[in-house]
């Protein structure tokens, strides 16, 4: 029987594989084009995808996202 460790490694492992699953392909992406946000369609400021190249929303739409997670738990 799966103690709450197990379960939680469990989860933690299958969230990681979906999020590599999703995950944009990067090879060949030149940084300096542009990217949209996945939430409202705007450009991502350069400032944000140098220091974040994952990100894949705006500053807005990710502080939205966080604190909607946040009122969930």
């Amino acid at each position: 029987m799966a103690d709450k460790a197990d379960i939680a490694t469990e989860m933690m492992e299958n969230r990681l594989e979906g999020a590599l699953a999703n995950r944009p392909r990067w090879i060949g992406v030149d940084w300096a084009g542009s990217a949209e946000c996945d939430d409202c369609g705007e450009e991502i400021p350069a400032a944000r995808r140098q220091a974040a190249p994952w990100a894949t929303t705006c500053i807005e739409c990710q502080s939205i996202r966080e604190r909607k997670r946040r009122h969930v738990r």
